[in-house]
């Protein structure tokens, strides 16, 4: 008779598919947009800080960058290792499950400390390379200095978090999430305006938050009530499985570390056609967002049962997980990406009532958006491609849309479209990468499967 503590890790493999892919997503997603609504407020709390609300808006803003290239490190763990050791699971080798998982939290660890010293070293010259200026630095820095304690905390709340949804318990999961954010919204105000501490407080809020996240998942794990516990046995580095880590992860990082390089690249594009169009990037660039919050929570349900399915030689369930997976967010991301196209001022009036900005936006969120209706099968494969283990071409997707494509046409196009170009540059980024990835899944998928040994047809 199997321990209590693994029913729900076994149900992977047994319930049927769509509910338990819904059931599995639906955390995750919510976590995903309280998350989203966490750094809205954030910002919010800093903008009406009386007297400096305007320059520490910016400061903090500048800051950004950086703080997703810290926290992107994490998705090394959480995208790498999470899914092989969910392989694992599903193969029945619960001993290369836990050293993926205690190795991983040593990665983190390291992680912390590279990040961290290379951050407090150079950090005005980064800062301001990003943007800052000689009025908002010092609140960037102020903000930033406070942050970096954290980022242990940052790391490892995200880092190990997905090995909570490998065990098939996404509630817990989402709880993580969900402690951190909400705390953080109530103590800004607190550490803000009652402590008279401002950027500074903010800072303290979060990285009290992050604690609080990080000290439940670590807790969890380390429970009897996990079926795979972070245990000291297995915080012995292992050079084959850190290795395996690191090529699956690094497709991961690379979706999320180059975030902050296509966000410089496109505002210093923008930049030289006036203000109002950066001020129009960052209203399309957070209705994007409003797609792909939910297309990231949505994955985190579906591969870690992709991967214990995959680990367990059951191809007709990997196959069943792939058609719920891109069904569900190829129709969902082209529905919402319809809607904004057809009704930009819609989605603009949520961020500006200025009349100008509204006509820009209207102007160039169709262009902006017409790649991403498809974007959703992306989306599907290449997640699929990392619940699979297949690092090469999951690096590959990777770096396809943002840095083969994005970047260089942001930088191509308007020269003879323009400021258009600009937004182009996204439509066709966008719709290459999706087309290019949906082929190249369909080539590869059943060559993948063709290499497991038969359990289910």
């Amino acid at each position: 008779m199997q321990p209590d503590n693994r029913v729900y890790e076994e149900r992977l493999g047994t319930e049927r598919m769509l509910p338990l892919v819904f059931r599995m997503a639906l955390p995750a997603v919510v976590a995903q947009f309280v998350n989203l609504l966490y750094a809205i407020v954030d910002r919010i709390y800093i903008g009406h800080i009386p007297g400096i609300g305007t320059d520490a808006l910016a400061g903090v803003g500048v800051t950004t960058s950086m703080i997703v290239l810290i926290s992107s490190f994490s998705a090394i763990v959480s995208g790498g290792g999470a899914p092989l050791a969910a392989m694992a699971l599903g193969h029945g080798d619960r001993e290369r499950a836990g050293r993926i998982l205690g190795n991983g939290f040593v990665m983190l660890v390291g992680f912390t400390v590279l990040t961290s010293v290379v951050a407090y070293m150079f950090m005005e010259p980064i800062l301001l390379l990003t943007g800052a200026s000689v009025h908002t630095l010092p609140y960037a820095v102020d903000y930033l200095s406070v942050y970096l304690l954290g980022t242990l905390f940052v790391e490892v709340s995200v880092g190990l978090n997905t090995f909570i949804n490998a065990q098939g318990r996404p509630a817990i999961g989402m709880y993580s999430v969900l402690i951190g954010a909400l705390l953080n919204i109530a103590l800004d105000p607190v550490f803000i305006f009652v402590l008279d501490m401002g950027v500074r407080g903010a800072a303290i809020a979060t990285v009290v938050s992050q604690a609080c996240s990080a000290a439940w998942v670590v807790g969890f794990l380390c429970s009897r009530k996990a079926s795979l516990r972070l245990e000291r046995v297995y915080l012995k580095p292992d050079r084959r499985v850190i290795l395996s880590v690191l090529a699956l992860g690094v497709s991961p990082f690379i979706m999320a570390s180059t975030e902050s390089m296509v966000g410089f690249v496109l505002n210093g594009s923008l930049q030289r056609f006036g203000d109002i169009y950066v001020s129009a990037l960052a209203i399309l660039q957070s209705a994007m967002q409003l797609a792909a919050v939910p297309l990231t929570g949505f994955a985190q349900g579906f591969v870690p049962i992709a991967s214990y399915n995959y680990g367990h030689g059951d191809k007709a369930r990997v196959r069943q997980c792939f058609r719920v997976a891109v069904t569900v967010m190829f129709s969902f991301n082209l529905v919402l990406m319809l809607l904004m196209i057809l009704f930009p001022t819609v989605v603009a009036s949520a961020f500006t009532t200025d009349p100008a900005l509204l006509a820009t936006v209207r102007q160039t969120m169709p262009v902006f958006l017409a790649g991403m209706t498809i974007f959703g099968l992306q989306r599907a494969c290449q997640n699929m491609f990392v619940a699979l283990g297949q690092a090469k071409i999951s690096v590959f997707i990777a770096l396809l849309r943002k840095v083969f494509l994005l970047i260089p046409l942001a930088l191509v196009l308007p020269h003879g479209l323009g400021v258009m170009g600009v937004f182009a540059a996204e439509g066709i980024s966008d719709a290459t990468a999706a087309i290019c990835c949906t082929l190249l899944f369909a080539w590869q998928f059943p060559k993948i499967l063709g290499k497991l040994k038969t359990e289910g047809q």
